[in-house]
């Protein structure tokens, strides 16, 4: 079938690098405009831009998929099906009408649960074990399509966002072709979502990664996890914005407020709403990912002072 692929982020990629191995043709792009990036700010293109130019193939990149112009190009390229995997923003009906075959998307979690932006975020902060991909016929609604294929994946201990999300983006890519074959065969079969059942992954906000240390140990170790690699969950430390990407249950004799340095030698700990963290890794304003053993030693802390302040 003659496919027009739309993506953006990394997340994405595996299902193009899929598609464009399959048997389907690859007849055009569709992603997000370049963004600055980067201390320099220069303009940088999207992961699916990039391997997109690097394999030949036409490449639009609007700033909203609308309008007369933009319909024009999508048609000049005759798809008989659009595959969408992190696109970025929703489409509207007239552009979901364009392919004779519809839409089919590549969700990040086992609708009806967590529709929306960030499901893989939401699924490591509400502590589940599993999750996996969804590839859904799509329409108006946010994520609200029939179901098309399924399938499950563990969520391990030590998952972050970026290696869960690793792992759900290269299941969706082989699931992504093998929906496409069954839709060229007329053997794709569709199941209705049960709304009853859903559940809303909210967008992230960089304000929402802020560490709240009353929370309980065993939440804001998932918390670390679940926001990196972005925004990445922080604190404050005299002032400054500091970054921490792992921590640990850790034993703490005496007690302090949420918040305190109990320790700071041979590695910092800070007490939580019920019991203790070792900052394991940290990243302080414009330097790399250190240890928090490496962070601590030449900042004059001492036990009593707090982060968060």
């Amino acid at each position: 079938m003659r496919v027009v692929f739309w993506g953006s982020p990394d997340f994405a990629v595996p299902t193009l690098e899929a598609l464009i191995a399959s048997r389907h043709e690859v007849v055009g792009i569709v992603s997000r405009p370049a963004r600055p990036k980067g201390r320099g700010r220069s303009p940088a293109v999207t992961p699916v831009t990039e391997r997109a130019g690097a394999a030949g193939l036409t490449v639009l990149t609007p700033e909203k998929p609308r309008g007369d112009v933009f319909l024009e190009r999508l048609s000049g390229f005759d798809p008989d099906v659009f595959l969408v995997a992190a696109y970025g923003q929703i489409l509207p009906p007239a552009v979901l009408e364009t392919p004779p075959q519809g839409a089919l998307n590549v969700h990040a979690s086992l609708l009806p649960a967590y529709r929306g932006a960030a499901p893989v975020t939401r699924a490591l902060l509400d502590g589940r074990e599993v999750t996996g991909v969804t590839i859904m016929r799509m329409e108006a609604g946010l994520d609200t399509g029939p179901i098309c294929l399924q399938s499950e994946e563990p969520i391990r201990p030590d998952d972050t966002a970026g290696s869960l999300a690793a792992r759900l983006a290269g299941r969706g890519a082989g699931l992504a072709v093998e929906a496409l074959d069954l839709l060229e065969a007329g053997r794709l079969t569709e199941t209705l979502q049960d709304d009853r059942l859903a559940s809303i992954a909210a967008k992230v906000e960089p304000a929402e990664a802020r560490i709240e240390w009353s929370r309980s140990t065993l939440f804001l170790e998932r918390a670390v996890r679940a926001f990196d690699p972005w925004p990445g969950a922080w604190t404050t430390w005299r002032g400054e914005r500091l970054k921490v990407f792992r921590v640990e249950a850790w034993p703490a004799a005496g007690q302090g407020r949420p918040g305190e340095i109990l320790e700071v030698h041979p590695a910092p700990v800070v007490r939580t709403g019920d019991g203790a963290v070792r900052l394991v890794l940290v990243q302080p304003p414009g330097g790399r990912r250190m240890s928090g053993d490496d962070w601590i030693h030449g900042r004059e802390a001492r036990p009593g002072q707090r982060l968060g302040e």
